[in-house]
């Protein structure tokens, strides 16, 4: 298929405009997830209070899913990304306005709420971008998600050097989100196509979700346990089980996430190539059996293989599950999307369970088992062919 060069232009100021908005999100969450020293100090907190600051944040985003399938339907994914993305600015300085615990819960709690409905627009939005100009595209916006964090990373430093104030820091975040905003404003896409058309009036409630959704749901809860699991635990697992240096341990987590980015970059031209069905299933199954195979290694080197492959074969799936589920419909969108975030959420502490009970090797074990359940599920998914247009 040909594209022209009027069209590569719209393609390219569509995908860059979607791209403010995944970029937006992650510079958002990192933000405020870069005060938290600050913000336990200011408001007096405990350790434990702290904790469930981070699970408030987690649990709106969660638990929004009835609420964002409502919204999807009524405003669209384009209006309803640009008031979650306006309102996840304007709460920054509120939340550096909390005078107290229970209103900084409050915060971040709604915070996570407008995380999940930002979530599935820009999903949506990007699925919408893939289904137009008939170009991969997705995976690149998720890396961009990463740069957004990164950059989040870089103004919290710049800006602990300038001064301590976290309202000064969340003002100059929140200027940089309305820029953010104001430039995905007038390139975003309307709604409409195959995944819009699938919403009839018939279906304008909430149905049942098919079996193929549901397999979705599975790939999504166990990719995102995968990929949350291995942030949180790595270091630890390199430092108590693989007996690595102080310096070494650290390395964990860059390996994975490097790897993570470096994938997502690169894995639309292997959806190009060789489809979605292939890159998850061969992904997956890379980073459960190289995961493995380094558990029953040991030592430093072969953990660290073993996260590289992690990073490398996960990258792609929450992407791919997206992309397909966005072609079922809204609700599947919404649906996939908070189970997502379920995993994000449940992993980190079902791998603390384990290790408690029979040791982190155990944990990571569960993680590698994971990454292959993901396999599995996708033999059960509708995946696109390969696109023949040119790559994104």
């Amino acid at each position: 298929m040909h594209v022209s060069s009027a069209a590569g232009g719209s393609f390219l100021r569509a995908q860059t405009a979607i791209a403010a908005l995944f970029c937006s999100l992650g510079f958002q969450y990192a933000t405020w997830a870069s005060r938290i020293p600050a913000l336990k100090s200011e408001l007096g907190l405990t350790a434990a209070q702290v904790g469930m600051l981070l699970m408030a944040a987690g649990v709106g985003a969660a638990v929004s899913f009835p609420l964002v399938a409502v919204l999807m339907r009524r405003l669209g994914s384009l209006r309803l990304a640009l008031l979650s993305h306006l309102c996840l600015t304007l709460l920054l300085p509120a939340l550096a306005a909390a005078p107290d615990y229970p209103v900084a819960l409050l915060v971040l709690c709604v915070d996570g709420v407008f995380v999940g409905c930002l979530n599935v627009a820009m999903n949506a939005q990007g699925a919408a971008l893939e289904e137009r100009f008939a170009r991969n595209a997705m995976a690149r916006l998720h890396a961009v998600f990463s740069g957004g964090s990164l950059l989040a990373a870089l103004l919290a430093s710049a800006m602990n050097v300038l001064t301590p104030s976290v309202g000064a820091h969340f003002g100059a975040a929140a200027a940089v989100l309305l820029l953010l905003g104001g430039y995905a404003r007038t390139g975003l896409l309307a709604d409409g196509g195959a995944s819009a058309a699938a919403e009839t009036p018939g279906r304008r409630r909430w149905a049942l979700p098919s079996r193929v959704t549901l397999w979705m749901c599975c790939a999504m809860v166990f990719g995102t346990v995968a990929e949350g699991a291995m942030n949180d635990w790595s270091t630890l697992y390199l430092r108590d089980v693989a007996e690595a240096s102080a310096e070494i341990a650290p390395l964990g987590i860059a390996v994975v996430s490097g790897m993570m980015v470096l994938a997502r970059l690169f894995a639309d031209g292997w959806r190009n190539r060789w489809g979605d069905r292939r890159v998850v299933l061969l992904g997956s199954a890379l980073a459960g059996a190289g995961l493995a195979c380094a558990l029953a290694a040991g030592g430093v080197a072969p953990a660290l293989a073993g996260f590289a492959c992690v990073g490398l074969g996960i990258a792609a799936v929450t992407p791919c599950v997206y992309a397909a589920a966005a072609r079922e419909g809204s609700d599947a969108l919404t649906l996939v999307a908070a189970m997502g975030t379920t995993g994000l959420l449940a992993g980190p502490p079902l791998i603390g369970f384990i290790a408690s009970a029979n040791g982190l090797a155990w944990g990571m074990a569960t993680v590698a088992a994971s990454a292959l359940v993901v396999s599995l599920c996708s033999t059960r998914i509708r995946w696109t062919p390969p696109v023949t247009a040119a790559s994104g």
